[in-house]
């Protein structure tokens, strides 16, 4: 497959956020592995929010890695969100 190819099939990617630390890269592919990672968050309730251009950018990001510190406010929006469509109060943060 070329890389042209690849670029456009389907690319997710999770994050793990427990209000402790930042927020964590919990699974990431393209095509069919990507198409199982929002079929589970489907399956499980978990607010999905499509943003072509942060997962680029997170998708590079190793699994388990914390997000970097020049896309918090990115993904603080995601996170939001998420906990807005859930109905779900954001969890406490440490000081």
């Amino acid at each position: 497959m070329s890389e042209q190819e690849q670029d456009k099939l389907p690319t997710a990617v999770a994050l793990e956020y427990d209000g402790k630390q930042a927020p964590r890269i919990s699974a990431k592919g393209k095509g069919e592995v990507a198409e199982k990672i929002l079929a589970l968050a489907d399956e499980h309730g978990i607010p999905l929010r499509e943003d072509p251009d942060l997962v680029t950018l997170l998708a590079q990001l190793d699994l388990g890695t914390e997000i970097p510190s020049n896309l918090y406010v990115a993904v603080a929006e995601v996170l939001a969100f998420a906990y807005m469509v859930s109905g779900k109060a954001a969890p406490p943060q440490e000081e």
